[in-house]
C-alpha cells in the first residue's frame, strides 16, 4: 500500500534507495523490524508468501507522532497483542490455505508469548483481505482516515482489526 516506502523515505539519507533502507531495517538482529519477526513461504526456491509480526506492548513514554501521514495511526494499536504488520501472498497462491497457515503461526506465537490476541491494520479498499480476516475471526475495532500522499496507494479509511487468542477466551467467565 506504500506505507513502508513512505516510512523508509523518512529514514533514508539523500540518494539512498528505499529498498536499501528496508533491507537494513530487516537485517537487524533486534527490534520489531528484524528478520527474526518474518516468516517466509518458499516453493521451488521462490518466495510465495510472507508475514511480518511483532509483539505490541504498552509504551507510555512513546513520543507523540507529529508526522501528518503517520499521526492518524498512532492510536491504532492494541497493547499485549501480536501485530501483523504485513501478510502477503503471491496471487497464484491465494485461496489455497497459505494465509490460514500464516494466521495459525501468528496465533501460536501470540499464545506462546501470553499475548491477548492478534491485531492488524487493513484498508477499506482491500475488500478481499478484509473478508479473509473477518472469516477468520477478526473484527474491526477502530478506524482512522488515511491522509493522502503520493507514495500511498490507498485512500479512505484504515481499519484496526483484532482477534483474541485462546488465552483471552479461556479467561472469560
Amino acid at each position: 500500500e506504500g506505507m513502508a516506502d513512505y516510512i523508509w523515505s523518512k529514514l533514508a539519507t539523500p540518494g539512498e534507495a528505499l529498498l536499501s533502507v528496508g533491507t537494513s531495517r530487516y537485517a537487524r538482529e533486534q527490534g520489531d523490524f528484524s528478520y527474526k519477526n518474518c516468516l517466509m513461504a518458499i516453493f521451488e526456491g521462490r518466495v510465495i508468501g510472507m508475514m511480518h509480526s511483532y509483539a505490541l506492548r504498552e509504551t507510555p513514554d512513546r513520543p507523540v507522532e507529529t508526522d501528518p501521514v503517520l499521526a492518524p495511526y498512532s492510536d491504532m494499536e492494541i497493547p499485549d497483542t501480536l501485530y501483523i504488520s504485513s501478510l502477503a501472498l503471491d496471487e497464484a497462491w491465494r485461496s489455497q490455505g497459505l494465509g490460514v497457515q500464516f494466521l495459525r503461526h501468528a496465533q501460536q506465537r501470540a499464545e506462546d508469548a501470553g499475548l491477548d490476541g492478534l491485531c492488524l491494520i487493513d484498508y477499506a479498499e482491500n475488500h478481499g483481505a478484509r473478508r479473509f480476516y473477518e472469516r477468520h475471526g477478526f473484527q474491526i475495532v477502530k478506524t482512522c482516515q488515511i491522509v493522502p500522499h503520493p507514495m500511498l496507494n490507498v485512500t479512505g479509511e484504515a481499519y484496526l482489526m483484532y482477534r483474541p487468542t485462546h488465552n483471552v477466551l479461556e479467561k472469560k467467565p
